[in-house]
Parts: structure tokens; C-alpha cells; sequence
């Protein structure tokens, strides 16, 4: 190891909770309303004077809608202060509901591998305002493709994402927002002209020569393989 390298230690979990923390085991018989808020929601109320919009616990799991101006300040906190130490996040999504009255949430899921915690922070945007909501990337880098992804589903932009740009769909890609309740289920264009669009694509506008010389190797296969791929023959079938 170079003497320039840092050390890494792993993160264990429950390591915050003292050697007289109970073993973990799987909750069984929950309720699906009530049941105790993770003690990080009163730990939020504290730090941040009427942030809190609302908490819920569902099926055990705590879930806080928070004020849109304030999200990152709370998320930034959660994972800095060692009382909360949230050093996960597991996903970056959002939800629309088929009620045009509602709006459109944002949603983050928050771990403390240290202490055991699950908790959902959740950013209410309304119909009809800008469809946009601070990046957590300064924060977590794992909210990278997160972001993305969410933006490339939902059209929600993340203020500060050093890369937002389309992740499961091409980023000429024309017919909105896969993910919206308002996007038809054939597309808004028709198949020919999905084609169209695809066919005048110039890959080379954003892969190398090296990067597409992969289609080369097709003629290395063996002759069974490039007769299934030819065919289009399935695995197993």
C-alpha cells in the first residue's frame, strides 16, 4: 500500500446503538397506521423550526414531508450530524397520482447504518409551479444516476446535479416523460416515426470509434451464437 493511501473503515451496523443494543430481527404483526415515529422526526422539529410538514408511520416506516426551500438543508444535516449519521441513501424517486388536485412528490430514502434507521423524506411540488428541487449529489455521489433517472422518468430537475441529462432514454428523446400520468401508453409519436428518430440517430456524436468498434466482434462469435442473434432467438427456448 502506497504511503499516500488512506485507511478505510467499514461501517458497522448498529455500531451507534452500544454493546446493550437488542439484535436485530425481522418486525413481525405491524400495524398499517400508527405505531412509533423514528425519533429522528423530534430530532428534525428541533434543528429546524417548522420544516416538518408532516410525518406518518405506514406499515413501520416513518415518512416526513418536509419544506421544498429546506430539503437539502435537513438531508445535509441528517448526514452530517453524528446524533443521525444517514450515510445511505438507497433511492431518489418521485410519485403522481391520477388526482390532478394532488401534487407531484419528490421522495428520498434515508439509512443510518449506525443506528438502524429507515426514514422517508418526501417534497410536495404543485401542479402548475416549476418542476424543480435541490440536487443532493454534494452530499451523497451515489444520487448521480438517482437524479437522473428521476429527471428522465418524471422531468424533475435537481438544482446542482453536475450531469442531468437523460439516463433510460435517448437524450434526443422528444415525447416527454415515461413516468407522468399524462403520457399516453403507445407514445406520443407513432412507430414509424419512433423508427424515424432512432434510425437518424449519430452515435458517433456521442460514442468513440473504440466504443462502437464493439459491433466488430459479432464475426468472432461462433457461427450457433450469430445464427440465435440473427434469428433472435431467446436463451432457453
Amino acid at each position: 500500500m502506497s504511503s499516500d493511501s488512506t485507511s478505510f473503515s467499514p461501517v458497522i451496523a448498529g455500531s451507534a446503538l452500544g454493546s446493550n443494543a437488542a439484535a436485530p430481527a425481522t418486525p413481525k404483526n405491524v400495524a398499517h397506521r400508527g405505531g412509533a415515529l423514528n425519533p429522528t422526526v423530534d430530532a428534525i422539529r428541533a434543528q429546524f423550526a417548522g420544516a416538518v410538514l408532516r410525518a406518518d408511520v405506514v406499515w413501520g416506516e416513518t415518512t416526513v414531508v418536509v419544506d421544498r426551500a429546506r430539503v437539502h438543508d435537513v438531508i445535509r444535516w441528517l448526514h452530517d450530524d453524528p446524533s443521525q449519521a444517514y450515510n445511505y441513501l438507497s433511492d431518489v424517486t418521485a410519485v403522481e397520482f391520477r388526482d390532478l388536485e394532488q401534487p407531484i412528490e419528490v421522495v428520498w430514502h434515508l439509512r443510518s447504518l449506525p443506528y438502524r434507521r429507515f426514514i422517508r423524506l418526501k417534497v410536495l411540488i404543485e401542479k402548475g409551479t416549476p418542476m424543480d428541487v435541490p440536487s443532493v449529489w454534494d452530499i451523497y455521489k451515489g444520487a448521480d444516476w438517482l437524479e437522473r433517472e428521476c429527471y428522465d422518468m418524471f422531468g424533475i430537475t435537481f438544482r446542482g446535479h453536475p450531469d442531468l441529462r437523460r439516463l433510460l432514454m435517448w437524450e434526443q428523446y422528444k415525447e416527454g416523460y415515461p413516468l407522468r400520468k399524462d403520457f399516453p401508453l403507445r407514445g406520443r409519436f407513432s412507430r414509424s416515426e419512433q423508427l424515424r428518430q432512432a434510425l437518424a440517430a449519430n452515435p458517433e456524436a456521442r460514442y468513440s470509434k473504440e466504443e462502437l468498434s464493439i459491433a466488430d466482434a459479432f464475426e468472432d462469435l461462433p457461427a450457433d451464437m450469430r445464427r440465435r442473434l440473427d434469428t433472435g432467438e431467446r436463451t432457453g427456448e
